[in-house]
């Protein structure tokens, strides 16, 4: 297929504690965030996006690709080199460490502030995306092999949709990126939601 040449792998997986603290930086995973969805792009740009200084987009893209995260991409004249993200999905399961659970703190805290935005703003949306867009939570009884197995089979559901990410062309009229958030985790008693 044309144009999927080089596109990025699926995952990187991170355990050096230099690169957890690293993309745990609100800048750079909103970066990495970025370049998936509308990359690849310059500094220039990715300024353009967030709001930041091109000076500081340019010293978080080098950060990223310091661990891999991302990389330099074709084209691009003189200074302006474009940038994209070299994995679809960021990984540190099974890492144990305290640089893993804070990155996962900012993580939880990205997601928030993404919800927020996205209930703030809802009201613009046209009805069908309003009457679409999920909100809420179910409490299920799993052993840890269920949960396990719950969350592959969502996730060989959501990679059904999965070249769509790649390769535009497979995207249906409409369609437009949605945020899935695959959130579980064991209630201690007394503890709920809602």
């Amino acid at each position: 297929m044309p144009g999927l040449l080089n596109q990025p792998k699926r995952s990187v997986h991170l355990d050096d504690p230099r690169a957890l603290r690293a993309y745990a930086h609100p800048t750079r995973m909103k970066l990495v965030g970025l370049l998936r969805v509308e990359g690849p792009f310059t500094a220039t740009r990715a300024a353009e996006l967030t709001g930041e200084s091109v000076a500081s987009c340019s010293y978080h893209l080098r950060m990223l690709a310091k661990y891999g995260l991302v990389e330099e991409a074709e084209g691009g004249q003189g200074r302006e080199k474009p940038w994209r993200a070299t994995a679809r999905y960021t990984d540190w399961r099974h890492v144990d460490s305290e640089a893993a659970e804070a990155l996962s703190a900012a993580v939880a805290e990205r997601y928030f502030e993404l919800m927020t935005h996205a209930i703030e703003s809802r009201r613009l949306l046209p009805r069908e995306w309003r009457e679409a867009e999920q909100f809420g939570d179910d409490i299920v009884y799993l052993t840890a092999a269920e949960l396990a197995e719950l969350g592959e089979r969502f996730s060989a559901l959501l990679e059904s949709y999965g070249a769509r990410i790649d390769d535009p062309a497979q995207r249906p009229a409409g369609a437009e990126p949605v945020n899935v958030l695959r959130i579980a985790f064991r209630i201690r008693r007394g503890e709920t939601a809602s």
